[in-house]
């Protein structure tokens, strides 16, 4: 066991490519690889619309079997999905699933790319999908991507002839794959795209099939399969120390957040393509026929002459001796005309240099941040393993005017470090989501410079450019700047060096409920982003609102220091609602961004910049009870958003829920996917029910189908199954089929009315069947859909209510819409008169 997680780690240090992580170290086994892969010169393209949605399975057979390089386009970063880990949804998932995917491609040897599609949230038709987001300028993105990566063979994830069938999104990445794939060779389409690269024909595409696409196994086994190819993609490798269905378990375990952690998977597996179109293969190979050689290119043979004997002959005990036939090589590519394949290859075959050397270069700034204007510091640290002789001619700091020029000999393993001070330009750009910098739409993220679309992240604002000679021909090496720390318990970190605004604001609460005129104490949070600021926060508001003071002096000391404003804010008399944000003046400049990070230890650090607001709605809500006992489950907002109206919410852990515990609240709501993701559930639901039959009330939020441990056979007191209807148009009308039940009536009156504004969606995984004993209170379709009336139903069971919901209130309540407050608020009161009841709840 010890045996696998070191090679396992050898594993991830091998593709360890991301700047904020720790530099790739690779062995000599790791070094032979990818020599291997640099004498490979094929492309693939993997196609899908969410992360998580590719087979690393197949991506790192590619890219490790067949030593090809392989790039994953996701149209989307995954904003609409749901987390298990934390609380980021919409945009700030979305980055969070995009370090995912490239956590996942560090592992499985792929490379990532994106769209600029948004993912609005689930769709059930490609012509939905495609209708939301911006057909053509998706699809000029799959155009830009395949002309820019230049692959031989594409490979899509779904099926494009089957719309309706499955998620919308899915079936549309296949249908602007196969459009993309006959429009990237013709120079009329996307024309403005040639200034930056050309046309381009892949020579084949195919689509991903398995069993799960025919309806079962057995199916599968009966299907056709003169049109496929087969392939086993469980190949061991013995310089890895790995399977590939091992490695590719790894890969997958990245998409933590989506519930992906899994078990490793090992031995002989069979995967399988369906030829659509292009020049279709001779064999099981996905590249017969393709000339992958260094024949490929002009002048490529005279370069594949030296490495090809460089690989035949690799000596394993010191690669150093082969770095002046790498250095030749590298001369030799630089005079190829082809620039795609010069490019591509001149930097594998500098990272192989570099591996060989044993060079290690690393330019780590002393803060983790630093702001237009203000100073900063970097330390280079250079280090030679080998006896290669090698000079440190120059390094220069991008994007400013730090230059030092050592001109000294790296002796074997004799450590160089220099230190430079600079001034961050007041023009540099800053460290955050660069498909956030301007709003977008439902369907679309915004972004206009053309070489940006489809990049992963935002490339790192400094670099470091380190000039090595070698044998009288000099070479550049290009590193980011990093933070590099350390904490007690948790060793050595790298953080990526972030340029920030000199001032931020944040408000805690994004959605601010006002349940009837009184003033609330709002705090706003402002926080340096250097030594030594000075300034004024004012508020702006909706017209109607009273904000006092007009605004607040600050002074911070100390960069990355907090202080903290509180300004009164009050509602008008009427419903209302509009937006609160704080504006920070400094000398003649004013700044309204947030910072929020996110740092959890399987990504590296994230610093977003969003603009710094809050909601702010005036509502008139009425409730009875006040005691709420919630049950987490995958995690949700929905217990800060109760407490807004009025409520205690207390957090129940299920491990401590005891028989007549539950009596002191009164109401018990469970939240969402709670009997997905949590075991000690399985155990307490006949204490649960007893709750509810000596008169309590018992709310149960979606979960999804089928996702539970057998003990948990019927989550609700009569039966209920749960299936995988959704209604996916946050528009959809809303028809109130029981008027008469205390749901729609008490304490609040509930109209159409209070179904406009929600967000996203009307709600996820509604039950299809249910007992007598349930009253559904709601019906709702999409559109060509059949009426849905599984969306809110509730049962009396003893003295008390039961209550299921697929109602997306986890979404409406952060949100802010009214009527699903006024909802909950009745969900909550059911059954309770106008006496509160004692409050017999410690803290």
């Amino acid at each position: 066991m010890r045996y696998f997680w070191v090679c396992t780690l050898a594993l991830l240090s091998t593709f360890f490519k991301l700047s904020a992580q720790q530099p790739q170290k690779p062995s000599s086994t790791e070094i032979y690889h990818n020599l291997q892969k640099l004498n490979f010169l094929g492309s693939a393209l993997y196609v899908a619309a969410h992360p998580d949605d590719e087979n690393t399975r197949l991506i790192s057979y590619l890219s490790n079997h067949d030593k090809a390089h392989t790039v994953y386009l996701s149209l989307t970063r995954g904003d609409g999905g749901q987390n298990l880990i934390g609380s980021e949804l919409r945009e700030l998932l979305g980055v969070l699933r995009t370090q995912e995917l490239l956590a996942a491609r560090r592992i499985d040897g792929g490379q990532q790319l994106f769209s600029r599609a948004n993912d609005f949230g689930f769709s059930k038709h490609p012509k939905e999908t495609l209708k939301i987001w911006d057909k053509e300028e998706v699809l000029g993105d799959v155009v830009w991507a395949i002309r820019t990566l230049k692959p031989d063979v594409i490979i899509n994830r779904f099926d494009h002839r089957s719309p309706g069938t499955t998620h919308g999104h899915h079936t549309a990445s296949a249908m602007l794959s196969m459009e993309a794939f006959d429009l990237t060779n013709d120079p009329n389409a996307y024309p403005k795209q040639l200034q930056f690269t050309s046309t381009w024909q892949p020579k084949r595409i195919f689509f991903n099939t398995s069993w799960w696409f025919y309806g079962s196994p057995e199916n599968f086994e009966k299907a056709d399969k003169s049109n496929m190819i087969k392939m086993d993609i469980g190949a061991y490798y013995p310089l890895l120390g790995l399977s590939n269905n091992e490695i590719a378990s790894l890969a997958s375990s990245q998409h933590l957040c989506q519930g992906f952690g899994r078990l490793s998977q090992r031995g002989s597996e069979e995967e399988y393509v369906e030829f659509l179109k292009g020049d279709k293969p001779n064999s099981n190979n996905l590249f017969d026929g393709i000339d992958t050689s260094w024949s490929r290119v002009k002048g490529g043979d005279a370069v594949g002459a030296i490495l090809y004997k460089v690989e035949e002959n690799f000596d394993f005990r010191n690669p150093s001796k082969h770095i002046p036939q790498l250095i030749e090589a590298y001369q030799l590519l630089q005079q190829i005309e082809d620039e795609h394949w010069k490019t591509l290859k001149s930097q594998e075959l500098k990272d192989l240099i570099q591996a060989c050397a044993g060079l290690y270069l690393e330019a780590n700034a002393t803060t983790a941040s630093a702001s237009p204007g203000s100073e900063a510091k970097v330390n280079f640290e250079i280090l030679n393993r080998s006896a290669q002789h090698i000079i440190l001619k120059k390094i220069q700091l991008t994007e400013t005017d730090a230059t030092i020029s050592p001109n000294q000999v790296l002796t074997d393993n004799e450590k160089k470090n220099f230190d430079v001070e600079f001034t961050v330009p007041n023009d540099i750009g800053y460290s955050s989501p660069y498909w956030l910098d301007e709003p977008g739409t439902l369907g679309m993220y915004k972004v206009d410079e053309q070489r940006l679309i489809g990049k992963p992240e935002t490339p790192a604002v400094f670099h470091a450019k380190f000039t090595l000679e070698f044998d009288g021909m000099e070479m550049e090496f290009e590193k980011p700047v990093i933070h590099r720390f350390s904490k007690p318990d948790k060793g050595e970190l790298y953080e990526p060096f972030a340029v920030l605004p000199v001032a931020t604001s944040k408000i805690d609460e994004k959605v601010l409920i006002f349940a009837n005129a009184s003033t609330k104490d709002i705090q706003v949070k402002v926080r340096a982003g250097k030594n030594d600021v000075s300034g004024t926060v004012t508020l702006d508001h909706p017209s109607g609102w009273k904000v006092s003071p007009q605004n607040f002096s600050f002074s911070i000391p100390q960069q990355g220091q907090e202080k903290t404003v509180t300004f009164q804010v009050t509602p008008p008399s009427v419903e209302s609602e509009g937006k609160i944000a704080p504006v920070i003046t400094i000398g003649n400049k004013s700044y309204k961004k947030e910072l929020v990070e996110i740092n959890y230890d399987h990504i590296p650090k994230q610093s977003i910049l969003l603009p710094s607001e809050a909601k702010v709605v005036r509502m008139d809500i009425q409730k009875s009870g006040e005691h709420i006992g919630y049950i987490m489950g995958a995690g949700d907002k929905v217990p800060e958003s109760l407490e807004q109206i009025g409520y205690q919410v207390h957090t129940i852990d299920p491990n401590d829920i005891q028989e007549g515990e539950l009596d002191k609240y009164d109401a018990i709501v469970v939240g969402i996917r709670a009997y997905n993701v949590v075991d000690a559930l399985k155990f307490k639901q006949p204490i649960l029910f007893n709750y509810v039959k000596n008169g309590g009330n018992m709310i149960v939020q979606y979960n999804t189908a089928g996702r539970w441990a057998e003990q948990f056979s019927n989550i609700a007191p009569y039966d209920l199954t749960i299936s995988r209807d959704r209604v996916t148009d946050e528009t959809a009308e809303v028809d109130i089929i029981a008027p008469n039940n205390p749901l729609v009536n008490y304490p609040n009156a509930i109209d159409k009315s209070d179904f406009d504004g929600w967000v996203q969606e009307r709600g996820l995984y509604y039950p299809s069947e249910w007992s007598a004993e349930f009253t559904p209170v709601l019906s709702m379709h999409d559109e060509d859909d059949e009426p849905s009336k599984g969306s809110l139903l509730v049962a009396p069971y003893g003295e008390g209510h039961y209550i299921y919901t697929g109602l997306s209130f986890f979404r409406e309540l952060p949100a802010g819409v009214s009527g699903a407050y006024k909802l909950f608020a009745n969900m909550l009161s059911i059954g309770k008169d106008d006496v509160k009841k004692e409050d017999n709840v410690k803290g």
